[in-house]
Formats: C-alpha cells, structure tokens, sequence
C-alpha cells in the first residue's frame, strides 16, 4: 500500500504547542495564551502551525479566525488513541477526535489547505513505565488480537477523518504500542494510513531516523523534527523511572545541542524529493508566564537554525 502524495506549495517550516508546554488534556502554563503563542509563531517567521488539544484555540470558528488572523496554516494535529484501552475509553478519544476534526475542517474552509489528522497510540500504564523496549522483548506488546484491534480502530478513525475532507497520518511514539521499526512495520502492514516520521522518537527506541525514512517513504507524508538528550532516556530506563511526564519534559533540546543528526536526515529527506512540512517540536513541561518570552526566543531560534539548513540543500 502506498500513500499518494498531494500536490500543493513548496516545503514550509512549522511548529507545534506542545512546544509552548501545550498537550494532553490540559492546555500548558498560565503564560501560554493563544493569542501569544500563534502571534509569537507569526513573529518568528512559522508558516503554520499544528492544533493543541481539542477546543485550546476557542470552537471551530474561532480556531479558524486566530490561524487566519496571524496569516499562519493549519498544518494538522495529533490524535492520542487508547487503541489497547476499553471501549468506553476509545469513545472518549474518538469524541475529541470529532472536535478537532472539526476545528481542523472549519481552517480548511477558511481557505487553508487540507489538514492532516495524526493518530497516535496512547499506549498503557505499564509502557510509561517501560520506554523503548528492546526489539527481542515483546512481553509488553500487543498479540494479535490487539492488532487486529488497533487495526479496526484505526480504519474507524480514518473513516471518520475522511467524513471531515481531512488527510491521515500515523505517529509512532515513545512509550506506546507503536514504538519500535518492527512495530511501525507491522502497523503499515495493517493499515492504510499515511506515516508521520519523527526522528527523535526513533532513534530514541532504537531506530536510525534515515534507514526510516528510506525504508518507509512511500508512506511517510509528515515530518516532526527533533532534537533530543539521549541520556535523559538512558538515566530514566536505568532509575525505572515511573514519571514519565516529569522526566520526558527534559529530554528534548533546541537544535544543534542534542544527539540527533539532523544534517543528514535532511540531506536524505530533501535528496529524496520531500517538499512538504517540516514539524519542529521541542517538548517541554506547561510554561509559566514568567518563560514564556525565553521559550518563544528558543523556538524563534530553532525555526531560524533549521532554515539555514534547509536553504543549503534546496
């Protein structure tokens, strides 16, 4: 199965809330706004921006208006699923699936191009508990069954996605059912989703980001972009460290002072023939009002890092 490809404008650089310490159920600190955060987007030069979590930039209508007003894309947003969970927990996901779903289409009506909805597992208790399991131990992961499961869902959640005029991708992550290569095989193997590759949750389970990239290709229409400490998963995998959010919120870094080697992962992207967007995420703890102007200053910084990069090999 292959992924077709749109066309559409040259490659852009965006960036993501969770970014701002905006995710999960909550909406990050008390100095995150919306209003700043896409205004501080705009000011560094984002073309776009992925959505937080579902209702953070106000209904649907008013999502749309904010992006329209900072002269920013809707680029997509990431859809946590409890793909191993009951189905009481599943209808709660697929619920807020629908909301962005819905803030995503009213951006697109708005004149913006067609989003992307980015699924991802949410995994379990116990794979917080277990980060970037070694290939040969599959104790932790899903049987068959679950496959078959995760599967099913995931059509569902694409039949949905598509109800909305909506693109699809996949997000293999850190800590859940779809971590390692051979889990993102298999995935592909049952599913016709397109694939988010991000880089540092890769290499952090064991990957080489551009064996990725050439290994999975045809299926890969999004890009998240990453720079990440790799001691800090080495300290928490060796204390069993079981705050996950406590100690991931230190393991990304701005560009150039971490442990990814995002020069040729770009020369490899960009040889290959990939002119579609390029996601910077620096994950981080919710920013309290105080750090909100340093850590918009980092993101300004690291969007300014990366298109010196780009503007080499274009």
């Amino acid at each position: 199965m292959t992924t077709t490809r749109p066309s559409g404008p040259a490659l852009r650089i965006g960036n993501a809330p969770v970014s701002y310490g905006v995710y999960g159920e909550a909406a990050g600190g008390a100095g995150t706004s919306p209003e700043a955060l896409l205004a501080s987007m705009a000011e560094a030069g984002y073309a776009g921006s992925e959505l937080g979590p579902p209702g953070f930039f106000g209904t649907p209508a008013e999502t749309a208006a904010l992006f329209t007003r900072h002269g920013l894309a809707a680029v997509g947003a990431y859809i946590p699923v409890h793909y191993a969970l009951g189905d009481d927990v599943v209808a709660h996901d697929l619920a807020r699936m629908e909301q962005t779903c819905r803030e995503l289409a009213a951006c697109a009506e708005a004149g913006g191009e067609t989003p992307l909805a980015i699924l991802a597992d949410e995994g379990s208790e116990a794979l917080l508990h277990n980060p970037a399991r070694a290939w040969e131990d599959r104790s932790l992961a899903l049987d068959d069954a679950g496959w078959r499961r995760l599967a099913e869902l995931s059509a569902q959640a694409v039949a949905l996605a598509r109800s909305y005029g909506l693109r699809t991708s996949f997000h293999p992550h850190i800590s859940t059912f779809v971590e390692s290569p051979w889990e993102v095989d298999r995935l592909l193997d049952l599913t016709e989703v397109g694939l988010t590759l991000d880089i540092a949750h890769i290499q952090l389970a064991g990957g080489d980001p551009v064996e990725c990239l050439d290994r999975w290709h045809e299926r890969i229409n999004h890009v998240h972009l990453k720079d990440v400490d790799t001691s800090v998963l080495a300290r928490a995998k060796a204390e069993r460290r079981t705050d996950f959010d406590t100690w991931w919120a230190n393991v990304c870094v701005p560009f150039g002072h971490g442990d990814v080697d995002i020069d040729r992962f770009l020369v490899a992207l960009l040889r290959g023939g990939y002119r579609e967007w390029l996601l910077i995420e620096q994950d981080r703890a919710p920013t309290p009002a105080e750090l909100y102007p340093t850590v918009a200053a980092e993101q300004a910084a690291n969007r300014a890092w990366l298109a010196a990069k780009v503007a080499e090999l274009v």
